[in-house]
């Protein structure tokens, strides 16, 4: 299993576009991947479940990943994370 802490750094959040991006980003990989926010465990594959944390400015986030491809996927939703999904920071 690989883990790594993210900041949302956007002005905006994990409003839908971001979350929608996130997901895209996600499916490309084998691995199961996960994100975590103050207790809340959801698929990072699923966009309701992406949309559940309402993951706001400055809110850490924890990838987990377990899979084949587990360490790549962990570094390219983190890439996106730290992007600010292409939106002002």
């Amino acid at each position: 299993m690989t883990r790594k802490t993210a900041t949302i750094v956007n002005k905006l959040g994990m409003h839908a576009r971001p979350a929608a991006q996130l997901v895209s980003e996600a499916v490309r990989f084998e691995a199961d991947i996960f994100l975590i926010k103050e207790g809340l465990r959801v698929n990072a594959k699923s966009i309701m479940g992406v949309m559940m944390l309402a993951a706001e400015k400055g809110s850490e986030v924890t990838i987990e990943a377990e899979g084949a491809d587990e360490e790549m996927a962990v570094a390219a939703v983190d890439r996106i994370i730290e992007s600010g999904f292409g939106e002002e920071i």
